[in-house]
């Protein structure tokens, strides 16, 4: 069952693209790990020290593995350098997943599947 991982991370502002710059290749080793769909940090363009996290994983086993592995464990040492201010990450398992578009071409929140 798919994982999506969403949150924010706020930095002092100064501090923000250093931190997302120096990820890259940390964000570049969790894209290329089994499971990986979706793997994105942003800058939010409206808080100046705002990081936004979006991960989705095909399963929570393959997320357990990213967690345990290297490309997480360097990405908390490579944040920490940082003055993390806070951090607030949730996950979701996805049991049923849509497009937003229907057939018709029309946007809804209603899920066609029961």
């Amino acid at each position: 069952m798919p994982v999506v991982i969403a949150g924010e991370i706020d930095f002092p502002p100064a501090n923000r693209d250093d931190a997302l710059a120096g990820a890259n290749d940390l964000i570049a080793m969790a894209l290329a790990e089994p499971g990986c769909c979706h793997y994105a940090w942003t800058a939010d363009p409206h808080l100046p020290g705002r990081v936004h996290v979006f991960e989705q994983w095909d399963n929570g086993e393959q997320l357990q593995d990213h967690l345990d592995g290297p490309a997480y464990r360097g990405m908390l040492a490579h944040l920490g350098q940082f003055s993390l201010l806070e951090a607030v990450t949730r996950k979701y398992r996805c049991d049923l997943i849509e497009p937003v578009y229907g057939p018709d071409g029309i946007a809804s929140a209603t899920f066609i599947t029961s």
